[in-house]
């Protein structure tokens, strides 16, 4: 058995998988996921109106955790992301800025 002793702050999820890897993910550039999130919300006006909805539940709850210096509810946003996911054309603009938001988020 084997022991890891952190010492100070540890932010973010973590990722402890096989072989002894260990990855911790300390948070993302929140002006980096808001101007994706921005991006989302105008592509997907021109290529699927109907999901504009779901883009702006994500770019919402990304302005509302800057402001309020907290995490996202990643469920939300995670439930708004798939919703797109699952809406959009395989290969289009939107579907790669879902799948791009998701990466960073770490969804």
């Amino acid at each position: 058995m084997s022991t890891f002793n952190f010492h100070g702050d540890i932010n973010g999820p973590t990722n402890i998988g096989d072989h002894g890897r260990i990855e911790v993910n300390h948070g993302t550039d929140a002006a980096q996921s808001l101007r994706l999130a921005a991006e989302l919300v105008e592509r997907l006006r021109a290529e699927n109106p109907p999901l504009v909805a779901q883009a702006e539940v994500v770019r919402g709850e990304l302005a509302r955790a800057e402001q309020e210096g907290a995490a996202p509810d990643r469920g939300r946003v995670r439930s708004a992301l798939d919703t797109i996911s699952v809406g959009v054309a395989a290969g289009s603009g939107g579907l790669a800025l879902a799948q791009e938001l998701s990466r960073v988020l770490g969804l």
